[in-house]
């Protein structure tokens, strides 16, 4: 079974269509057999995306750290939940759990989460496709932020493409399916 890695809000944002996204994700995914591996909370685009995977058969593993579960916001009806003592070992358990990685709308935390993959992928830690969910156009903003950072010779094209941007689950599906990683950074 292909693990996805999912980075989103803790919060359902301020347009319904963010919500809807996240169940039709977690729908699509269990219907396609894959599994989701998430940061285990109930609360938010987090919550729905379980739930929705959930609802249709889906497995779904959760990561939170020991201060969230707490504070209850950890999701009690996953296939299984790891508490982990902190957000460094949150994100090094999904990242050993996941085969690829998708990004939706969220806040500081999704970026950091979706940037650090993407980061170890150029370093060559790891060869898993990263993606963006782009939710009516929420990323655009950030796609031209990084073509900016291809067009100041900050960044290496090669390094640009290996992200996709898009509206459709099944694109980004099939993206992972045909990924091939580049060269690892520092190795040319």
């Amino acid at each position: 079974m292909i693990n996805i890695g999912i980075f989103c809000g803790s919060a359902n944002g301020s347009d319904p269509v963010y919500r809807e996204a996240a169940s039709q994700t977690g729908q699509l995914l269990a219907k396609k057999g894959m599994g989701i591996v998430y940061g285990g909370g109930k609360v938010g685009l987090m919550g729905a995306v379980a739930d929705a995977a959930l609802k249709h058969g889906g497995k779904v593993t959760g990561v939170i750290p020991q201060s969230l579960v707490e504070r209850e916001i950890a999701h009690t009806g996953l296939t299984h939940l790891h508490v982990v003592a902190n957000m460094h070992e949150r994100k090094m358990k999904m990242a050993a759990l996941a085969d690829a990685f998708i990004a939706m709308p969220g806040g500081a935390g999704t970026l950091e989460e979706i940037f650090e993959q993407w980061t170890w992928a150029q370093l060559g830690l790891h060869t898993k496709p990263c993606a963006f969910l782009d939710v009516d156009g929420f990323y655009r903003p950030l796609k031209e932020m990084i073509y900016q950072m291809v067009d100041k010779e900050f960044l290496k094209k090669s390094y640009e493409d290996m992200l996709l941007f898009s509206k459709n689950l099944h694109e980004i599906t099939q993206y992972f399916a045909d990924y091939r990683a580049p060269v690892v950074k520092w190795s040319q």
